[in-house]
């Protein structure tokens, strides 16, 4: 069930950079998604990750409109989330931007729902595509896990914050 509410009252004039720097002070983590089919695969990097539901197991992420891999997870119906550790930060910055890297150029291997998982990640969901949403210049993902997966290394993860990325100490639970 979708519910979407329409105001009739006039929308202010927001700056999208102001925007941008405003919401640089909410850490998030940093994920690589990662989606691939026998026609191709790809990667980028995305900050834009919430967990939605434990039952059923969902979760969300953005694509912009414009991203090589919106196409590559629409044909493929499906995506992997990879959790990157405090010692990734060159391989996310080598998925963020227009030119992001070639998933080929990277370590991974083939999840057994087919998509790839990046070698070295902290940790993994494997989704199922199970909707998409326009979100203006971005699509809105929700994803059913099917597989996920994690490091046996208690490695800090990396996080993004003010434009920048940090290591985030271990708690080692």
């Amino acid at each position: 069930m979708i519910h979407e509410t329409q105001l009739d009252i006039p929308r202010p004039a927001i700056d999208g950079a102001a925007l941008r720097q405003v919401c640089g002070h909410f850490a998030t983590g940093v994920t690589v998604i990662t989606a691939g089919d026998d026609e191709g695969a790809a990667g980028t990097t995305v900050n834009s990750f919430t967990s939605v539901s434990l039952e059923p197991p969902l979760v969300l992420i953005c694509l912009h409109e414009n991203s090589r891999l919106l196409p590559v997870v629409q044909r493929s119906q499906g995506f992997t989330v990879n959790f990157l550790t405090h010692q990734q930060e060159r391989l996310a910055w080598a998925f963020a931007g227009k030119q992001t890297a070639r998933l080929d150029e990277v370590a991974h291997h083939r999840a057994p729902s087919g998509q790839p998982v990046l070698s070295g990640a902290l940790a993994h969901l494997e989704c199922r595509l199970a909707a998409e949403y326009d979100g203006g210049d971005h699509s809105i993902l929700l994803g059913e896990v099917v597989g996920l997966g994690s490091s046996e290394e208690q490695e800090a993860p990396l996080i993004f914050f003010q434009g920048a990325m940090h290591g985030l100490a271990a708690t080692g639970s």
